[in-house]
């Protein structure tokens, strides 16, 4: 295996390289690891297991420092471009390098989400056996992408995304190996555009370092088009996001609210996913409590599907604050979950000959519509449910 922690490695490997800590001391921001990571260091056996969290984060860092410092074989693998066949391969070479050389074998598979479930069932005998061990690493949630097979024999540790002050420290040690200033409002810059994110702010300083003697902001605002906002439609972002949104309007927050609106629009997400989501809200949330809420929701899913970003995203913001300063009312949200459970609990029960229509004379003989009360006579029924559920309320 290549030594990737060899001192002596060259300038030649990306700056991201060339800082990526060699021991789990120098590993900055994921302190909550450091310890239960330094424990299973120091025993033993070897476990398998699964990092999960933002990029830019660490987790191929820990895995190799984690190989390294076990002195086991280190083999990565690509769950986005290789398959069986070759975690085939892996475990053949893993019994033979145990064999001959006594070596143990950890394959690391980065994106494992990213593993269909068919895939993930092959690692099982060769974990279950000891034949290699798995270190995984994924930005998305391991209780949705990985089948509880595999999960239940791996433990997960969560890495956070990157505070500003290890992001500092980061700078602080590229100024130092790329021997260029880095100005004060670059810093600024940086700590903005990485978004947490080791990776994307050293790639960022060594294409500046690359062209500038002193790195500036401006500099990084020319080569930086874009800030990147970590949002994908199938990804873990995307439910929390939207669950973020949801639950501020509900909370009648709506800076909140309109904040998370911008993370959804400025991400890519489908303006009528959001509006069909404000239309369930004005109906489910707020309900009885202003009905003309759920008209004006319909009306943002028109907008939706004849106007386009970005003059879509006003219509949205409009209606997402009124829908978070409306008044809340959940009651016809809670009497249909009611009466559904209801239903499945008592099944078909019989309906009331009252309410039952006589639409023959046979049915009229037979007591169809007897005794129905007509409202707009000045009577109405009391008793309309079946006769089981008389005193049922479920508003």
């Amino acid at each position: 295996m290549t030594n990737l922690f060899s001192k002596n490695a060259g300038t030649s490997l990306p700056l991201a390289e060339r800082l990526r800590p060699k021991t789990l001391d120098e590993v900055v921001g994921q302190d909550h690891l450091i310890e239960p990571l330094q424990k299973l260091l120091q025993a033993k056996g070897m476990i398998s297991f699964v990092f999960w969290g933002p990029p830019g984060t660490g987790k191929t860092t820990l895995a190799r420092i984690f190989s390294e410092q076990k002195n086991t074989h280190f083999e990565p693998f690509s769950a986005v471009s290789e398959g069986v066949k070759r975690i085939r391969e892996i475990a053949q070479e893993s019994k033979s390098r145990l064999e001959l050389l006594q070596q143990q074998t950890i394959i690391f598979i980065d994106e494992i989400h990213a593993l269909k479930k068919t895939q993930q069932d092959v690692l099982l005998p060769h974990l279950e056996s000891g034949l290699f061990f798995l270190i995984g690493a994924t930005t998305e949630n391991p209780s949705f992408s990985l089948n509880s097979a595999l999960l239940s024999r791996v433990r997960v540790f969560l890495l956070k995304g990157l505070q500003k002050d290890s992001l500092k420290e980061i700078i602080t040690k590229a100024e130092l190996e790329t021997k260029k200033e880095i100005s004060e409002d670059a810093k600024k810059f940086l700590l903005e555009y990485s978004n947490g994110d080791a990776r994307t702010l050293l790639n960022i300083i060594e294409a500046a370092a690359l062209s500038e003697e002193k790195i500036t902001g401006e500099a990084l605002k020319k080569i930086a088009t874009e800030k990147t906002i970590r949002y994908d439609q199938s990804s873990d972002e995307h439910y929390w996001t939207i669950s973020a949104f949801i639950k501020s309007m509900r909370a009648s927050d709506a800076d909140a609210a309109v904040y998370y609106l911008a993370r959804m629009l400025s991400g890519g997400e489908d303006p009528r996913f959001i509006a069909r989501r404000l239309m369930i809200f004005a109906s489910e949330d707020i309900g009885l409590a202003d009905s003309n809420a759920l008209l004006l929701a319909e009306s943002a899913v028109k907008a939706s599907e004849t106007i386009g970003m970005p003059e879509v995203r006003i219509i949205l913001s409009h209606i997402c604050v009124y829908l978070a300063k409306a008044p809340k009312n959940n009651s016809t949200y809670k009497a249909i979950n009611a009466a559904m459970s209801e239903v499945q609990e008592s099944g078909n029960l019989p309906i009331p000959l009252h309410l039952r229509n006589p639409s023959t004379q046979f049915l009229k003989e037979i007591g169809f519509g007897k005794d129905y009360k007509y409202p707009h006579d000045g009577e109405k029924n009391t008793n309309n449910l079946p006769k089981q559920l008389e005193k049922r309320k479920f508003l």
